[in-house]
C-alpha cells in the first residue's frame, strides 16, 4: 500500500426531512447566497423547503447554473458575490451546481490575476468563500470533496480544478427530493458512480486488500439498487443506498494508499466540451473501450473485478476479462445508457481527432501507467464506433 494522507472535513446530514436542519448549519451571522440551477427544485419543493428553514436569514440568489457548469455564467455569480458581500454560499442541486459553487466560493476570493487560472494552471487557492450544500441528484460526489469541473467554451475546455479551502461545510443529504427525477438524470447518477469506483479499483494491485473489498461493496451495492431505483421511484432505502454509494465513490477514501486510472474522465471530457454529451453519457462510451485496450495493463484486477464483482470463471483469464467487460456494457445498456458514440450520431472519426487534439493541447499521458496518449486516445474513441 502506498502512502497517503486523508482529511475529510465536511460534515455529511443524511435522511429524510433533513433540509429543515439549515437553520442549524448554516453560520449564524451574515448574508447566505443560494446558488442554484433551473427550475426542478421549485417544481419539486426543494426550494420552498430551503427557504423555510432559512426563512430569518438574510438571503439572495444566484440561479441559472447548468450541467457543465460554463466560466462566463459563474463569472456572473462571482460579481454578485462582490455587490451583494454574501458570507456564506449554499448550493442547491446535483454535481455541476455544487462545482461551480466552488469555483465562485475560489474566483470570489482569488487576487493573484484572472480566475480561470485556478483551472487553467491550478492555482494555489489561498482564501475561498465558505460553501455548503443540500444535494439533489446523488453522482458526482462532489458534496463531500474538494474537487471541481469548470467548462470554457470559449476555450472548447473542460477542466478539473481542486484545493483543501473547497471541502464544503456540511452536506444535506435527503433521499426524498431524488423521487422526482427523470429516469436518464438517476441513469447518469448511477453510471456516474459506478465508474467513479473502477477508475480507483481497475489499475494493479498494491496490496490493499480493504480499499479493494470497499470498492467491490460500492460496486455492488449499485448493481443491486440500481436497477430496482429506476423501477420503483419512490423505494425509499433503494435511493437512500444509491446515494450514499455515489457519495462512497469519490469522497476520496478509496484512492487512499492505491494508484488511480481517471483516463476515462480525461477523455470524456473532450466528447462533452465538442458535443454537449452529459458526462455520465461521455464517460460510459469511453470506460468499455478503454479496458479492452488497456486490458493487459489491468489483467490481475480485471481479474479480480471478474471473480468478486460478476462470479465469472476466471480459469480462463482472457474470457473472464472479456466477459467482465461485456457485463459491464449490459449493465450500463440496461439502464438506459447508451455506450458507443454511434447512438448519438456522432462521427467517430472527428470525434477521436478532437480527443487527440485536446491530449495534445494538454501533453497529457493519461492512466495508472501515463501509457496513454493522444493515438491510444484516438484507438479508444475509434472503438466506440
Amino acid at each position: 500500500m502506498r502512502n497517503f494522507d486523508y482529511h475529510n472535513p465536511t460534515k455529511v446530514v443524511f435522511g429524510k426531512g433533513t433540509i429543515s436542519r439549515l437553520k442549524n448549519l448554516v453560520p449564524p451571522q451574515g448574508k447566505i447566497m443560494l446558488v442554484t440551477g433551473g427550475d426542478s427544485i421549485r417544481k419539486n419543493g426543494v426550494h420552498a423547503q430551503v427557504m423555510e428553514s432559512l426563512k430569518k436569514r438574510d438571503v439572495v440568489e444566484f440561479s441559472g447554473i447548468k450541467p457543465n457548469p460554463e466560466y462566463d455564467t459563474l463569472m456572473e455569480a462571482v460579481d454578485m458575490v462582490k455587490r451583494e458581500d454574501p458570507a456564506f454560499l449554499l448550493a442547491v442541486g446535483g454535481g455541476s451546481i455544487m462545482d461551480g459553487t466552488k469555483f465562485i466560493a475560489a474566483a470570489s476570493k482569488y487576487t493573484a490575476g484572472d480566475p480561470w487560472e485556478i483551472c487553467s494552471k491550478l492555482a494555489k487557492v489561498l482564501e475561498a468563500l465558505p460553501l455548503g450544500v443540500v444535494v439533489t441528484l446523488p453522482a458526482t460526489g462532489s458534496e463531500t470533496n474538494n474537487i471541481g469541473v469548470v467548462s470554457r467554451k470559449s476555450e472548447r475546455k473542460k477542466i478539473v480544478f481542486h484545493a483543501d479551502k473547497l471541502f464544503p461545510q456540511f452536506a444535506v443529504m435527503d433521499p426524498e427530493v431524488t423521487f422526482s427525477l427523470p429516469d436518464n438524470q438517476v441513469r447518469n447518477g448511477i453510471v456516474d458512480a459506478f465508474i467513479h469506483v473502477l477508475e480507483q479499483y481497475l489499475t494493479y494491485p498494491v496490496d490493499a486488500p480493504l480499499q479493494d473489498r470497499q470498492a467491490e461493496a460500492v460496486l455492488l451495492t449499485l448493481l443491486e439498487v440500481g436497477p430496482k431505483t429506476l423501477r420503483q421511484k419512490d423505494d425509499y432505502d433503494a435511493r437512500a443506498s444509491f446515494m450514499w454509494c455515489a457519495n462512497q465513490a469519490l469522497n476520496g477514501l478509496l484512492k487512499c494508499g492505491v494508484p488511480t486510472d481517471f483516463a476515462t474522465h480525461r477523455i470524456g471530457h473532450e466528447l462533452t466540451v465538442q458535443y454537449g454529451l452529459a458526462h455520465a453519457e461521455a464517460i460510459a462510451v469511453v470506460l468499455c473501450c478503454l479496458l479492452r485496450r488497456q486490458k493487459e495493463d489491468k489483467q490481475e484486477k480485471l481479474l479480480q473485478f471478474a471473480q468478486r464483482v460478476w462470479n465469472l470463471d476466471t480459469t480462463s483469464p482472457d474470457l473472464a476479462i472479456n466477459q467482465a467487460i461485456a457485463e459491464t456494457e449490459c449493465f450500463f445498456n440496461g439502464l438506459g445508457m447508451p455506450t458507443r458514440l454511434t447512438d448519438y450520431g456522432i462521427d467517430v472519426k472527428e470525434a477521436s481527432e478532437y480527443a487527440k487534439a485536446g491530449l495534445e493541447r494538454d501533453q497529457a499521458k493519461l492512466g495508472e501507467r501515463g501509457l496513454i496518449g493522444p493515438a491510444e486516445a484516438v484507438e479508444i474513441i475509434r472503438a466506440s464506433a
